[in-house]
């Protein structure tokens, strides 16, 4: 790709001149005065991989400490940090990263999980003529494909349906998904087509047919975001990168330039955010991939030096599956003020979103009740009727920030492109802003075309086109059937694993439990009603997670995907990562508050529990408070005006029905709002009118108390799985 002269202080506009628009062996946590590691240096040429699985993260320390200069240190561990990193180990750079916190733990694991050229940049481009945008969808479209290939066990082509209601927009709509294909050219991963009024109902059965008059539909790409970025960051180790997450940059080293007298960056100084322990890591290039705090180390280096990002926060909603087919999207591309809005399946769950607001940057943004309401009312108008769209069924809602590119000339950020910059400091920071998920790799790119000119470094062209990542390689669509095969594994579970983790998918399933019954032989799972299993926490580890919160949201997705599940499985969880390493009780206590505040603020929630409070409204009509009442007395027998485990308990026990106090424990915690260990009439009639509402879906009390009411009689055992959960 032609890359532009660098020049100090000049800024380099992706993609040339202007911006591209478009057995395992094992490693073990030690304590510390167990480390007896030896001192590597890193590597100096990498044409392969040098490492068969990444080192420890103290490996990765020793070396972050004992190599005396890299070519290139990379602050940041997102997509376009892990993407820089890996670009230039395998170009033969001795290349390091520092992540302040996990990899993936902002932007990069907070995205509409799509891998797209971007269809509404391809309107801008043909409506203002904008080449700059064309250029943007064209490159993202080349990377699309790319990723597909790469890192296949994590992508998928997915088709989307666009719905026509009027007719004059079937022609208008044909004519602009054929140009996205014919931009796509060869990287084109299905032809886009158009279905009937009857054929878009047979494929998305829950859309609004009043004024239906049919559908088009596209194809783009889908991946696990969180994962993908987290396999970038292993292949990077495995080819020799020194990685390691949770270091902080506190600042950065300078040294005067004997020829030109002036200072340059040599490094960082950097802190252990787990032991507190400060080091000097010193680089002849230093780059900046920190997205959204982007201006922050720009100020590091020149406290005086202009913002050139603009944040803004896209809020998402995971709702249960069977609000979407499993394998068809839905695009709402004029929502009522002018955002798109997707509504996808993704993991066996509906995702929809995303807004697009001006926002501060933030470590740990919040999604706000009012974006959360927002899509919920965009996806109501593109259901049927039959269909009851309810706040209670929103399983776990987050926000992420994206780094957009200011335009000095738009008034708000809806108008913003992504278009990646690379900016080039007077005293030879690299810094990468912009862009998007979709073109990482081209980002990394031209920001190591960069670093090689700028800093005169001895590396080769760009190597990672058509590079696998982790687990990749040697993947297939069937490999989940010898998973079930030959460890006794259930198909989903198996399913989940191959398409996790790839062909690594073996070592978690050596790990694996035994569960103790005829089948499954192994794979205990770490809830229910979702495939995770107790080996992933001990396979996690070796992926470097440090943290509860990196365990459920990056190792696993299980907070994105449902809270409540999320929350019940810490506790296991958080038991299995202190034994790999070696916490004690008040650690590990510690951990679960971080997690539970991590659920509770970050991922939505907050916005469950305020949708029924001790302050909720009761409106009932009469009628249905008697009937209320009356099913509440047939468990309070003593009318004490309050219930217990034991009046449950009771109730259960006389028609047969046997179950452990900790489950019931959880159950009535769900309802009991002032925590007294009981749940009182006005508690109960609080929950039943949230749930006559939608606020609420899916209480266990409230299907249990049901259930035992209509069954006292037949004794027929009652269930008490979570009806999707919902917050």
């Amino acid at each position: 790709m032609a890359f532009q002269k660098a020049v100090k202080g000049t800024i380099l506009v992706g993609g040339g001149a202007v911006a591209t628009v478009l057995g395992l062996s094992q490693f073990a946590h030690y304590r510390r005065k167990q480390v007896n590691l030896a001192f590597v240096e890193a590597a100096d040429y990498v044409s392969e991989p040098v490492n068969r699985e990444p080192p420890s993260r103290e490996a990765q320390i020793l070396t972050l400490k004992n190599t005396s200069e890299f070519d290139i240190l990379v602050i940041g561990g997102g997509a376009t940090g892990s993407g820089c990193a890996l670009d230039a180990v395998t170009r033969g750079l001795k290349t390091a990263l520092v992540e302040r916190d996990d990899f993936s733990s902002g932007t990069s694991s907070r995205s509409t999980k799509l891998i797209h050229g971007g269809v509404r940049y391809l309107q801008k481009a043909i409506m203002k003529l904008d080449i700059e945008q064309y250029r943007l969808v064209k490159e993202a479209l080349h990377e699309r494909a790319n990723l597909l290939e790469i890192a296949p066990h994590l992508s998928a082509p997915l088709p989307i349906m666009l719905p026509i209601y009027k007719w004059w927009q079937l022609p208008y709509y044909w004519v602009g998904i054929k140009l996205y294909d014919l931009v796509a050219g060869s990287n084109c991963l299905k032809s886009s087509y158009v279905l009937s009024k009857s054929r878009a109902l047979e494929h998305f059965p829950m859309l609004q047919k009043d004024r239906l008059v049919g559908a088009i539909v596209y194809y783009d790409g889908q991946h696990n975001d969180a994962r993908m970025n987290l396999a970038i960051a292993l292949t990077a180790a495995r080819y020799g990168a020194a990685t390691a997450n949770y270091m902080e940059v506190v600042s950065l080293l300078k040294k005067t330039d004997p020829q030109t007298g002036k200072e340059r960056v040599s490094g960082a100084r950097c802190k252990d955010v787990l032991t507190g322990q400060e080091f000097d890591v010193r680089a002849k290039c230093v780059i900046n991939a920190t997205g959204p705090f982007t201006d922050t180390v720009r100020k590091m280096d020149d406290k005086n030096a202009a913002a050139i990002c603009q944040p803004s926060a896209g809020v998402h909603i995971v709702m249960p599956g069977y609000y979407s087919p499993e394998s068809m999207g839905l695009l709402d591309p004029a929502t009522s003020d002018g955002r798109v809005i997707f509504f996808l399946p993704w993991q066996k769950m509906t995702i929809a979103g995303t807004t697009d607001t001006p926002t501060d940057v933030t470590h740990h943004p919040v999604p706000s009740e009012e974006d959360i309401n927002f899509i919920l009312n965009e996806v109501r108008n593109y259901l049927s009727c039959d269909v009851e769209v309810r706040r209670g069924d929103v399983l776990a809602a987050w926000s992420g920030i994206r780094p957009l590119v200011t335009d000095p000339k738009s008034a708000d950020t809806q108008s913003i492109s992504r278009n990646h910059v690379v900016d080039i400091s007077e005293s030879g920071l690299i810094t990468i802003a912009g862009g998007k998920w979709t073109t990482y790799r081209s980002m990394a790119e031209d920001t190591i075309n960069a670093a090689v000119k700028t800093h005169d470094l001895k590396a080769g062209p760009s190597r990672t086109v058509g590079l696998f990542l982790q687990g990749g390689k040697d993947w297939s669509p069937t490999l989940y059937i010898r998973l079930v095969q030959d460890y006794g594994l259930e198909s989903e579970v198996a399913q989940h694993l191959a398409a996790t983790y790839g062909d690594k998918a073996f070592e978690v399933a050596k790990m694996a439990s035994v569960t103790g019954k005829r089948w499954p032989i192994v794979g205990v799972r770490l809830v229910s009603e979702f495939p995770y299993i107790e080996a992933e926490v001990k396979y996690g580890v070796k992926e470097y997670a440090c943290t509860a919160v990196d365990m459920i949201s990056r190792r696993t997705r299980l907070a994105f995907l449902n809270v409540q599940a999320a929350e019940e499985a810490l506790p296991r969880i958080v038991e299995l990562m202190g034994k790999e390493l070696h916490w004690d009780d008040s650690k590990k206590k510690e951990e679960l508050e971080t997690a539970r505040k991590f659920l509770y603020y970050e991922m939505g929630y907050k916005s469950r529990s305020e949708q029924l409070t001790d302050r909720s409204e009761i409106s009932l009509l009469p009628s249905d408070i008697d009937r209320y009442k009356k099913r509440f007395h047939k468990f309070d027998a003593d009318q004490k005006g309050f219930i217990t485990i034991v009046d449950v308990q009771r109730v259960l026990e006389s028609i047969g029905v046997q179950m452990d106090e900790n489950t019931l424990h959880e159950i009535l915690n769900e309802v009991d709002l002032n925590k007294n260990g009981q749940v009182e009439l006005n508690e109960f009639l609080q929950l039943m009118s949230a749930i006559q509402k939608g606020r609420v879906s899916g209480s266990r009390l409230a299907i249990l108390m049901k259930t035992a009411e209509e069954n006292l009689d037949r004794r027929v055992p009652i269930p008490v799985d979570r009806s999707c959960g919902g917050l």
